[in-house]
């Protein structure tokens, strides 16, 4: 189900990565790539129970897409699909599709661990690695591929921390440990982190929830910026951090054997002030369940 959204300054596109260890290293749609993804009659399982069922959705690229719905609904579940984390799960498996840029993500042919580069991911808990300084959290995914210069993954860190809003606070304690720092600047250094591998799509699982208010709201105002260069899909609880941050917003819940779906999608604003469906004007107005 496509939802358009008005136009807006792309800005400069990061560069495309491989899904796929193929000998030849070539991008996955050389010079098309864009970010869009396209879930076509996606169900997900633990076992045996079905935790999200025959979901269809697309995510525009360059925009804000906001996952919202009650606790259980598969939100999260949704999220970890589209780079293959859900399999991380003994016994878990998904049917249908989930594409990037036209290319099953769940091909033969993809590695997952490559993947997971393309399409980065944000947790609710800031996670940086406990024993490395902060300059070393932000290349700890460049350093998995080819050796590097030192003078660029200088600028690779600079760069990052800069997209990150955190290069001024940090730039001269680089060397420290990265647990020095607050909660806020960690989740910060974390999304550096998923920046510095230059991503096309950014996943994030409630990222502002353990976060007090002022941090909370760094991380939104980073969102804000970000948005003119990544795809990002945020899960949320927070019905007014939906409303403040995402151009589009899609509206889960779940049916009586707990099975999450997809009710609507649609731009934000419409969302938030005339929906299509009763479920979720009811939701989002509180008088759900």
């Amino acid at each position: 189900m496509a939802v358009e959204v008005g136009p807006r300054d792309s800005g400069s596109s990061p560069s495309e990565t491989p899904l796929a260890d193929g000998a030849a290293g070539s991008p996955v749609s050389e010079g098309s790539a864009t970010g869009r993804l396209s879930i076509e009659h996606m169900s997900a399982y633990y076992g045996a129970f079905c935790a999200i069922r025959d979901l269809n959705l697309e995510i525009v690229p360059q925009a804000v897409t906001a996952i919202i719905g009650p606790s259980g609904c598969g939100k999260s579940t949704f999220i970890r699909t589209i780079n293959r984390m859900h399999e991380l799960v003994p016994n878990a498996r998904v049917e249908g599709s989930v594409r990037l840029d036209g290319e099953d993500v769940y091909g033969p042919e993809v590695d997952p661990v490559s993947l997971r580069r393309v399409i980065g991911m944000v947790f609710q808990r800031p996670n940086p690695f406990p024993t490395m300084s902060i300059y070393d959290n932000v290349v700890a995914g460049i350093r998995l591929g080819a050796r590097r210069p030192r003078a660029e993954l200088d600028a690779i860190v600079e760069g990052s921390l800069r997209r990150a809003a955190l290069w001024e606070e940090v730039k001269d304690k680089l060397r420290q440990n990265a647990t020095a720092l607050s909660g806020g600047q960690q989740q910060r250094l974390c999304i550096a982190r998923a920046l510095a591998v230059e991503p096309e799509v950014l996943l994030m699982d409630e990222p502002a929830s353990a976060l007090d208010p002022i941090a909370t709201l760094r991380i939104e105002e980073l969102l804000g910026e970000l948005r003119r260069l990544y795809t990002i899909v945020i899960v949320t609880h927070n019905m007014q951090q939906a409303a403040r941050i995402s151009d589009v917003t899609a509206f889960f819940t779940m049916d009586e054997g707990r099975a999450g779906y997809l009710v609507e999608v649609g731009p934000t604003r419409q969302m938030f002030t005339s929906p299509t469906e009763q479920l979720t004007e009811d939701y989002i107005t509180g008088r759900f369940g």
